[in-house]
């Protein structure tokens, strides 16, 4: 599969740009790409659905964050493959104004102007252990949703004829003034329920439950949302369906602290291994993992295992790993052991001067921001 472009790009706007440049921009290309325009050119129409696809995202403020923060792969599965012309033409009502609204473009969705409704989206929330965020994984869910029933008929909608506009006139003092706005008995659709079966309700929709297959890229975190298009509840009317929105949430790990991509492990050694020096086994996200404790190590510092952390969710560059050394002290030791303590309690080499102690600190300092 090839590389999605960025929605900035695709628009051809900046990422400061504000939400009429971004209309504007969206509404050029749609324009210069609309099927109509362009009659058996399938480049065209994937630029088309391109275009809106961007608008899509970038129209609204909660996807454009989340796509902002995440890129591609903060939007889930789905894409512009996933969108059909009535999800596009569903936004031609708030780009080009109600004239466009149900795709006039030669007519290409036909109704009189009526749109397809879409449906509501679901949420759910998705618990992942540090090493599924860590690989990435595929799982399944059972949601309960709304589908369209079997058996529904439609008829046109006497409120509107079929058009899925209401149109009002009132007197003014400059004159009689003329709008249009979405009929309220159809919301929009042009059609209503003429006979449905006994489980669906007034817009032909009965609640079903579903098993959906979810993949999870590798490198999400606690309360990213991903969305996963046409997954939703149906639209009534037979209309387009909703979005899944998959709310993540961590479980946590019983060993390591997460900080973005890097991860973090208390390792705690006794007096003599910090003087001596030691290997140690430390736990990693995929495993265990040796490294040295160099003869003097005091408390408080930091060895770091380069590439040992999460990847990140836009699948470039990894994190890492950062050991922080406790020393362990004893509480409970024996008469030799005491003995043996107080002897090297008075030798010079246990003995270290505040200057010493000075000079330690700031070493430790500088080779934590250094790592």
């Amino acid at each position: 599969m090839s590389q999605k472009r960025d929605f900035y790009e695709i628009l051809g706007v900046a990422k400061n740009a504000n939400e009429a440049d971004i209309k504007k921009a969206y509404r050029k290309l749609a324009l210069k790409f609309h099927p109509d325009k362009n009659p058996d050119d399938a480049s065209a129409e994937d630029k088309f659905k391109e275009a809106a696809e961007a608008y899509e995202v970038l129209s609204n403020a909660e996807k454009r964050a989340q796509y902002d923060r995440f890129g591609h792969q903060g939007m889930g599965q789905g894409g512009f493959g996933g969108m059909n012309m009535d999800d596009i033409f569903s936004q031609f009502g708030d780009v080009f104004g109600s004239a466009f609204g149900g795709g006039s473009f030669g007519g290409s969705r036909g109704g009189g102007g009526s749109r397809t409704v879409r449906g509501t989206n679901l949420r759910v929330k998705m618990k992942l252990t540090l090493e599924e965020v860590a690989e990435g994984v595929k799982k399944k869910i059972k949601v309960t949703k709304l589908v369209n029933a079997e058996g529904v008929t439609y008829k046109n909608c006497q409120t509107c004829n079929g058009s899925g506009r209401v149109t009002r006139v009132a007197q003014t003092f400059l004159g009689a003034m003329q709008t249009q706005s979405t009929c309220p008995s159809c919301q929009g659709a042009g059609k209503m329920i003429d006979k449905r079966p006994t489980d669906a309700d007034a817009q032909g929709l009965k609640r079903q439950e579903e098993v959906i297959e979810i993949e999870i890229p590798a490198g999400v975190e606690e309360g990213m949302q991903l969305s996963v298009t046409g997954k939703g509840n149906a639209g009534p009317f037979n209309g387009v369906p909703g979005d899944l929105i998959v709310v993540i949430e961590e479980t946590e790990h019983p060993d390591l602290k997460r900080d973005g991509e890097n991860l973090h492990y208390d390792a705690y050694i006794n007096f003599v291994d910090a003087v001596l020096g030691e290997s140690i086994e430390v736990p990693t996200v995929n495993g265990k993992a040796k490294i040295k404790v160099e003869p003097g190590t005091q408390s408080g510092k930091v060895l770091r295992l380069k590439g040992k952390g999460l990847p990140h969710v836009q699948r470039y560059g990894q994190g890492d790993l950062f050991v922080h050394i406790n020393i362990w002290t004893p509480k409970k030791f024996t008469k030799e052991e005491k003995e043996l303590l107080e002897k090297l309690r008075k030798s010079e080499n246990f003995q270290p001067t505040p200057d010493q102690h000075d000079r330690s600190f700031f070493k430790r300092m500088k080779e934590m921001f250094q790592s």
